[in-house]
Formats: C-alpha cells, structure tokens, sequence
C-alpha cells in the first residue's frame, strides 16, 4: 500500500469521477485506474462502484476513507514536526467542538490561534460529541472538547472547566420556575434533551439515578441547537444545558434559567487527543492555547456558569 495510492482513493472519492481525480492530482487517468486496481487487490475489496456517470464508494470503500485520511493527516503532521521554520510552529489541526460549546469557545479559539500561531491552520468541526468520539479515536481529528462521563479512558484528557447546567425555559411559559428547582421536579417537567448519548443527556440521565429519582420526562429528543432554541421559544417545554448555547436569548429576557439546587447538576468539559496517535507541534500548541483561553474566559466571566477546575493549569501532555 503506497501513500499516492491512498491519495489516489480520495480524490476519487470526493470528485466522483476517474477523470475529474486525476485532473486533481495531476496524473494520467490510465495510471490513476491502474494504481487503485492494485490498492484493490491489495485489499481483495472494490473500494468504488462503477456508475453510468462516475463512480461511488462500496461499503468496503466507506470503511476504508476514515483510514485512509487519517494516515495521511498523520504523514502531513510527521512531515511537519520536522519542518519547522525557524522554530515557528506550522501545520494544520482539526479540532472537534461540541454544538453547545460552539457559542463559548468557538470565536475566541480562531482569534487566540489566529493571534498566537499564524502559521497553523486550525479547522474547527462542529458536532455531536457521540459523532466526535470515533472521529478522535480514528485520527479524523486532532483534538476535541467531550464532556466527561467516565467513560473517556482511551483518551487522553485535560480537564477544562465545569459547567453548571441550569432549567432554561420560555419567559412565557406558565410552568416556569422563578427561582431554584430541585432535580427531583426539574426531572417532572416535559423537557426537550439531546437524544441518547449525546450531549448532556448521559449526564443528566446518571444524575436522576445517582439520586434514585425517576427518569427525565422527555417529550422530544433535539439533538440541534437551534432547532432547541426554537422549540423552547415556542414553548414546548424546557431543558436543562449550560446557559452560553441561549445566551442571547436569555440576555433579551426571551428565555429563563435557574439553578438546579440544592443538588447542582454540573458537567465537566475537557480537552481529548488520541493516545496512540503522535501529537504534532502544532497540535500540541494548540492545546496550549486551548488551556490558557479557557481559563480567561472563566476568570473574566465570558464563560456564563464555567467554573475553573485547580488542575487545569497542568501541562496537556501529562494528563
């Protein structure tokens, strides 16, 4: 298996076509047909179904693009961790983040990489932590923000910060709380809550059965924010998320939140990397500037209800 064979698979792939992927890569569609038939052989698998008008991946060919990019993002990051001009940091991270994270960080990670690393590329994607998880474990992204359940041991973690989550309901609704509500009657209300096991959904159902209460009373399972935020809009129930993803609303008086309280529901956000793929230079500045700005945003109270954890000043690489 050849690093131009892989790439050859990819460019096919995202253009749909033999002759249109070698244009891309800039070789003869004869030799571009010839060194995929090998990697086919290699394989023993057709990677790509022959179509009237182009061409689609096989399901062999499906499971074989998450592979075959991330080898070559890792080819790129070990190319780079050797090239480093004049002991500037270069190179290119993915990093995943959160939907309900986007709102808090997003922003001020593209200015601070921006302001501080001028030559790496940082490319935020922004989706569901359960869509994350197999894309840090199989090297499609570098790093990703998750939320901490327990269940993130092949990860290597840095806690960020704790979020406290609150009951965010329409200003409007007749059912909605003024002041502090128990976990037990939070739990009561019709809620709308990312579907299982995204988000805080897995923190919120542990919680009810640490404390032997019965299970949420979900009436609608959004994994989207937006459609969450129109729907609480509407009035059609409540949720219980930190309150940065409805700042403006809540800001305009159109939403409301209140604590969960005397039990404080809480989730604990953290930085993930692989722990069998090399972190390149650039990745790990990266987390650097991750740590630093999560902190600032703690103590200067841009992150609503984020609460710094004593052992995030610790290095990345030791956690």
């Amino acid at each position: 298996m050849e690093l131009r064979q892989l790439r050859y698979f990819l460019a096919i792939a995202e253009h749909g076509s033999f002759s249109k992927a070698a244009g891309a890569v800039h070789v003869a569609q004869s030799a571009l047909s010839h060194q995929l038939a090998q990697l086919e052989d290699e394989l023993g698998q057709a990677l790509f179904q022959r179509l009237p008008r182009g061409v689609e991946l096989t399901p062999a060919g499906r499971a074989f693009h998450p592979h075959a990019l991330s080898i070559l993002r890792q080819v790129d990051d070990a190319r780079n961790s050797v090239t480093q001009a004049e002991g500037e940091t270069v190179g290119k991270v993915i990093f995943g983040i959160p939907h309900s994270v986007s709102q808090a960080l997003a922003l001020p990670l593209l200015k601070a990489v921006r302001s501080a690393l001028p030559r790496v590329e940082l490319e935020l994607t922004e989706e569901l932590t359960g869509n994350l998880i197999p894309q840090l474990r199989t090297g499609l992204i570098h790093l990703a923000v998750l939320f901490d359940d327990g269940q993130l041991d092949e990860f290597r973690c840095h806690p960020l910060l704790e979020e406290a989550l609150l009951l965010i309901s329409s200003a409007e609704a007749p059912d909605a709380p003024h002041g502090p509500i128990s976990l037990r009657d939070a739990l009561r209300l019709p809620l709308i809550l990312p579907a299982s096991p995204h988000g805080v959904r897995p923190i919120i159902e542990a919680a009810a059965k640490q404390a032997g209460l019965a299970a949420p009373n979900v009436v609608a399972d959004i994994s989207s924010i937006s459609i969450l935020r129109t729907s609480l809009l509407a009035g059609l129930g409540h949720t219980l998320l930190p309150p940065m993803p409805m700042q403006r609303e809540l800001e305009r008086g159109e939403l409301r939140a209140v604590p969960i309280a005397p039990e404080a529901l809480t989730r604990r956000v953290v930085l993930c990397a692989s722990r069998h793929i090399p972190a390149s230079a650039a990745t790990l500045a990266v987390t650097r500037v991750v740590q630093t700005l999560s902190s600032q945003l703690c103590l200067n109270g841009s992150w609503r209800e984020g609460i710094l954890i004593a052992t995030a000043h610790r290095p990345f690489i030791e956690s």
